[in-house]
């Protein structure tokens, strides 16, 4: 009876986190534009899209119980393919957030928490406005970075207002007048852009930054990471080198803590020098490094890569002292540090061939059973093939030599049948011919005869 009341609350529960996710078909073209909509576009096929899926449901439960406008809603991509292709899916499960005529792609971990905030962020304002200095010192405990427009109506405001409403699915954008600023924050002329991130401020320099979206692009991480490989997809949009020290962070040891140490220094203390170009922190161990260069690098150590173009760059030397990090940095900066990898056509087909070398070894490491039936099998049968190949060859070069035999023999046969007929004609010739001679001589001597008469 227990087990009856448990499985009942569990449907009972199923179905009502179910119903705070609405199933969507075609008719969602013509009704989505009078709400705000986060959707889910799977396949049923796809993988991905069925772990996605209790997820899914928990985003629905809470943004219902938190009283947000934002729907949850999902849409089998395959069934209501136009749908699909309108709003621009290309692949399995895609996360969009509709809001209006705009859409917006979810490109974070797919994790209740960061769908949620993500949904929340650009559901609301494109640029929020903070009215007093308290709400600003909220905000700023809440944000590792913060940007900020101080000032009036101008020009550079509404710069900031487009870059904002296409940068909002990565930070936050807030404005505030002059007053709202703490005392130590100094502007030497407004408007400004500012960044508030790693216990400090950078104000923008348009002669110097360039581009507002760019420079803003390039701040929206903080001066230092804990570096995975979502981060890493993140920061090629940045343009910028990553100086990384790949540590062993759960069992570190003392070389590991000092490389580590190294590269915070040279975040923080020599920001002016590389932050326009860099970006540091440290990676917990070395098989994403591996499979991004195709390589082994041992741990502890300092790598630079270039996201732009997959090169990377290793010390020539040991780097002892932070003057040995800085130079090396300085060495990649103005090319004369060895660029290793890269992405021209060999390095292309490296990639091929290691990629499919390392699906078929994690393939047999977690399930020798299913690698042997999955690469055997087909092994085993291309075999076969080819030495059905190979035997049906030699079968018929036996056979045709056999033939070719066969036919000598014959054509030798004929030869001495030939002969043979040659021979016997020649004897029957031979008689003829001698009845010939003795008729001549018969009339020889008949004529003979008649003269001695």
């Amino acid at each position: 009876m227990a087990v009856k009341l448990s499985l009942f609350y569990a449907a009972v529960c199923t179905a009502v986190v179910s119903a705070f996710v609405e199933e969507l078909d075609d008719s969602f073209k013509d009704t989505r534009m009078g709400d705000t909509w986060i959707v889910d576009f799977y396949a049923p096929w796809c993988g991905h899209c069925k772990k996605l899926e209790p997820v899914w449901h928990e985003v629905g439960a809470e943004m219902r119980s938190s009283g947000s406008p934002v729907r949850v809603g999902k849409i089998d991509a395959t069934a209501y393919s136009s749908v699909a292709s309108e709003l621009g899916v290309r692949g399995y499960p895609t996360i969009k957030l509709l809001k209006g005529d705009l859409a917006y792609n979810y490109r974070g971990p797919r994790t209740k928490d960061d769908i949620i905030e993500f949904a929340n962020r650009v559901a609301g304002p494109v640029v929020r406005s903070l009215p007093s200095q308290q709400m600003f010192e909220h905000v700023q405990k809440r944000h590792d970075v913060l940007f900020l427009y101080v000032g009036g109506e101008s020009p550079l405001k509404e710069k900031y207002i487009e870059v904002a409403s296409e940068l909002i699915v990565y930070t936050y954008f807030f404005s505030a007048l002059e007053e709202v600023l703490p005392k130590h924050v100094a502007l030497q002329e407004l408007p400004a852009v500012l960044v508030f991130k790693d216990g400090t401020y950078f104000v923008y320099d348009e002669y110097e930054d360039g581009d507002l979206s760019s420079w803003i692009n390039k701040e929206r991480f903080q001066g230092y990471l804990h570096i995975d490989g979502f981060t890493l997809y993140e920061l090629e949009d940045t343009g910028k080198l990553v100086g990384i020290a790949v540590i062993d962070d759960k069992n570190p040891s003392v070389e590991s803590i000092r490389l580590k140490s190294l590269i915070q220094t040279v975040a923080k203390d020599y920001r002016e020098h590389f932050n326009r170009d860099f970006q540091f922190g440290h990676m917990d161990g070395n098989d994403y490094i591996n499979s991004l260069i195709m390589d082994e690098v041992t741990m502890p150590t300092i790598i630079v890569l270039n996201t732009s173009n997959q090169q990377y760059f290793l010390p020539s030397q040991p780097i002892e002292h932070i003057e040995d990090l800085v130079r090396f940095i300085n060495e990649v900066l103005d090319g004369t540090a060895e660029a290793q990898g890269g992405d021209g056509i060999l390095q292309r087909i490296r990639r091929v061939i290691y990629d499919a070398k390392s699906t078929v070894v994690s393939v047999i490491k977690s399930s020798p059973l299913l690698g042997c039936f999955l690469f055997g099998l087909p092994l085993g049968v291309i075999s076969i093939m080819c030495y059905g190949i190979c035997t049906a060859d030699s079968d018929d070069g036996s056979e045709e030599a056999e033939l070719f035999k066969r036919e000598g023999r014959d054509q030798e046969l004929t030869d001495e049948g030939s002969e043979e007929e040659l021979e016997d004609g020649n004897d029957e010739q031979q008689p003829e011919s001698g009845a010939e001679h003795s008729d001549e001589e018969c009339e020889e001597k008949t004529s003979t005869e008649k003269k001695t008469d």
